[in-house]
């Protein structure tokens, strides 16, 4: 209890400029080396064959959209016990802790049913290549049915989040990726003994990481976070926290699938193209991932912090929060936009095999042009925060519509038309520019309606 009563008060009274570092780094930290392993996954994966980096690719949104419903869930979980903590309700948190295990355990279940059987069909979408249908469903299939590592692995970060204890949800990240950029080289290519596995190996490094970094993060949960550790005994879902938990998760679900459904749609205009034209985008993913996911590390540990003093009516604190939040976002960014526009070369090699410079001479310009976008999407990200820890989750929904399908899409469609390959990738800043007027306009109505009442 001594310690939640510190970490209530740090959250309620540390100036902002340590604390927010103080939440937010950790996690930072923890999702760099999300998009390290990633982006190593991506190299090793080359190295084997062209075709499959290009199966991964296209695998890809699937993972992702895996990963939004597992952290989109995760964020409702993680804005309900705030909230709760903030109102001084521990036994409500626990119930809220719970009851997000059991969303968790929902999640995996689709994914496990899908991984059974829809993997396999999902490439006969894409492709008629005998090769990469099997390279795909292959990968796609382990990742899938085994992907409860990932969602409780989630479940138990968050939960740690919530209670301001981000150094030991960095820690269990941590230790997934470790774990399965070790195994990667050795499961791809059969090092150290093992079988080379190819394409397998990668799926299975992936799932034996996320089960670790699982198992460690419900060890730490039950040690080391005093207000939520569970006992399971007689539980039963409560369908008020349920609803709780899905008001806030699942516009974060959506607003996180919007970038699987961007990713098959681009994958369709860019195909008319050729494979590396997918290739590119998919490179390009993995290192912006480097980039975004800092800033996404940024966001949800404000997320704790603005959703404890607004259900504490601290105004001056919500307000400092988010600006504090800005500079940090933007100065990320902005290292991510010099890196994009210097260096485009050097990254895009990184995924070659052997000689070939393809990728590298058809990448340049889509690194370029995309970095562009950088500073404004920091500012978008940042405020449609502010709307998720309000409880104005649709907000945040509505502006991730418009960055990356409304706008995005048609845009693509319309430039690949007009322009060929290297007028595609305009459309990114140009989604950016239209979705940060919205952000602004429903900032404002926040403002008037919800922030400026609070009064100290």
């Amino acid at each position: 209890v001594m310690e939640q009563q510190e970490r209530s008060k740090m959250l309620g009274t540390m100036p902002m400029g340590r604390l927010v570092p103080k939440v937010s780094v950790p996690i930072m930290v923890s999702m760099l080396v999300q998009a390290l392993y990633n982006i190593v996954d991506g190299i090793f994966v080359a190295r084997y064959s062209p075709n499959a980096l290009t199966a991964v690719s296209l695998a890809f949104p699937i993972q992702l959209l895996m990963i939004a419903v597992a952290t989109g869930l995760g964020v409702g979980i993680n804005s309900l016990i705030s909230r709760k903590l903030g109102e001084k309700r521990a036994e409500e948190a626990r119930d809220a802790a719970k009851n997000g295990m059991f969303t968790e355990l929902c999640g995996y279940a689709l994914f496990l049913v899908f991984g059974l059987l829809f993997a396999k069909p999902f490439f006969n979408l894409f492709t008629d290549d005998m090769e990469l249908q099997a390279l795909g469903g292959e990968y796609l299939s382990i990742v899938c049915i085994f992907s409860f590592g990932l969602f409780f692995g989630i479940c138990f970060e968050r939960m740690m989040q919530a209670t301001g204890n981000t150094v030991l949800s960095m820690v269990t990240q941590l230790t997934g990726a470790v774990i399965n950029i070790i195994l990667d080289p050795i499961m791809i290519f059969g090092l150290l003994g093992c079988p080379a596995m190819g394409i397998a190996g990668a799926a299975i490094a992936t799932v034996i990481g996320q089960i670790g970094g699982m198992t460690l993060g419900l060890v730490l949960n039950q040690a080391k976070n005093v207000e939520l550790r569970l006992h399971l005994k007689g539980f039963r879902p409560n369908k008020t926290i349920l609803k709780g938990i899905l008001d806030v998760g699942f516009p974060s679900i959506i607003m996180q699938s919007i970038s699987s459904v961007m990713n098959v749609l681009m994958n369709m205009i860019l195909l008319g193209f050729g494979a590396t034209a997918v290739n590119v985008l998919g490179v390009y993913f993995k290192l912006q991932s480097f980039v975004f996911m800092p800033v996404f590390g940024l966001s949800n540990g404000l997320v704790a912090i603005l959703g404890y003093n607004y259900g504490a009516r601290m105004r001056a604190r919500v307000y400092d929060a988010l600006k504090v939040a800005l500079i940090w976002a933007c100065v990320i960014m902005l290292l991510g936009t010099i890196a994009f526009l210097l260096i485009p070369e050097t990254l895009l090699s990184l995924f070659e095999a052997g000689n070939a410079r393809d990728l590298t001479d058809m990448g340049v310009v889509a690194l370029r042009v995309i970095s562009l976008s950088f500073l404004l999407a920091a500012v978008g990200i940042t405020i449609s925060t502010l709307f998720q820890a309000v409880g104005k989750g649709f907000y945040s929904l509505l502006m991730s519509l418009c960055r990356q399908l409304i706008v995005l899409l048609p845009a693509a469609w319309v430039l690949s038309a007009l322009g060929g390959l290297d007028a595609v990738w305009w459309c990114f800043p140009i989604a950016e520019i239209v979705s940060l007027a919205l952000c602004l306009a429903l900032y404002r109505r926040v403002d008037e309606k919800l922030l400026k009442p609070l009064g100290e």
